[in-house]
């Protein structure tokens, strides 16, 4: 191994206790902080923003690699995904709801970032065979639109606490048009029953924990076995309600622990967030039962990329030490204080110790 390739390195039995790609490493003496010592680990990802209502930069400085946004104008988020430097750009385009539903006519919904779709349940069986073979409906649309504009995932927002949403037959139609150009289907689901409509229909992210109501065993069950992954998003509660907190990370606890894909992510542009590795986002992640590796693999996902990519970055996150005791790393506040330290690094800069 190179002394300047850290990347690929085995890492030491300490390293190891933080996941398979962490490093102890030392910063070069040619760099900003000669002979620094830390842990690398993989560039990190937000996988829940809103850049037309948040300014990525200082989340960048605070050790934010990459960012999905989840909402938007789509000509205006290419525009912004096009920018060069940091933070890379996945994004979802326009959110897709129901005629009067979330989030059209709200105050900070930007505009051209929602698109609202008729029902197909009023069409005859035969109807929507031949448009399904034949000329693309309304649902083909909107979905192909968002595909031309560079989106890597489709945003459905189901909110039946403020106003209306799609029903099954719809919501099975953006899917099965979203999966036919292999785009992922990621849902906004808030009210009563709408996780579990996004989980039986086959919907593959829940970009929010589910936070309105405590879901049954079986309706987990359900998500983890379809490979369904959550968006965690609960600092915004932690801020805001204790109550509907505690049913997100209940709801969490139990969907990790029966073996669910957890993604980080904060809702950035959701009102005031530290930017950065949240350090309340990460606390409320150990609460939910995730050690400190499987905090980091939240936060290093490549979702919604299929692989990782991050070893050709030319960035890596270095968190400082001193890293918590192994005792420590299920301390919330403990590794929430350590990973809210990281930084982005050149990899160049950084070397095996």
């Amino acid at each position: 191994m190179s002394r300047s390739d850290p990347l690929h390195g085995k890492p030491d039995a300490r390293a190891a206790s933080l996941g398979p790609h962490a490093r102890r490493v030392r910063r070069s003496l040619n760099g900003d902080h000669p002979g620094e010592t830390g842990t690398m680990l993989p560039p990190f990802i937000d996988h829940h923003v809103h850049l037309q209502l948040a300014d990525p930069a200082p989340a960048v400085a605070r050790g934010i690699a990459a960012v999905v946004d989840l909402g938007a104008d789509p000509g205006a988020i290419a525009a912004i995904a096009r920018a060069d430097g940091l933070p890379h750009v996945r994004y979802a385009g326009a959110f897709l709801t129901a005629s009067g539903g979330y989030p059209s006519g709200r105050p900070w919904a930007p505009d051209g970032s929602v698109r609202e779709l008729a029902p197909v349940s009023g069409e005859a069986d035969e109807v929507r065979e031949r448009r399904h073979h034949a000329l693309s409906g309304p649902v083909e649309a909107a979905v192909d639109e968002q595909r031309r504009f560079g989106a890597s995932v489709v945003k459905v927002a189901l909110h039946a606490a403020a106003g209306p949403v799609f029903d099954r037959a719809t919501l099975d139609a953006v899917v099965a048009a979203a999966h036919a150009v292999s785009l992922p289907v990621a849902v906004h689901a808030e009210g009563a029953r709408m996780a579990e409509l996004a989980i039986d229909a086959g919907a593959d992210v829940l970009v929010h924990a589910p936070f309105t109501e405590r879901l049954d065993d079986d309706a987990i069950a359900r998500a983890v076995a379809a490979g369904q992954a959550w968006i965690s998003t609960l600092a915004i509660h932690v801020r805001d309600d204790a109550s509907v907190a505690e049913t997100a990370i209940d709801n969490l606890r139990r969907f990790h622990a029966a073996g669910g894909r957890v993604l980080y992510g904060t809702d950035a542009g959701n009102g005031e967030l530290e930017p950065g590795v949240n350090p309340v986002e990460v606390a409320a992640l150990v609460r939910a039962g995730l050690a400190a590796s499987a905090v980091i693999a939240a936060l290093a996902d490549p979702w919604p990329d299929a692989s990782p990519t991050w070893a050709d970055a030319g960035v890596a996150t270095f968190v400082p030490d001193p890293a918590p005791a192994d005792e420590d790393l299920v301390d919330p506040d403990a590794v929430a204080r350590w990973l809210a330290t990281a930084r982005l690094v050149p990899t160049e800069e950084l070397e095996p110790c």
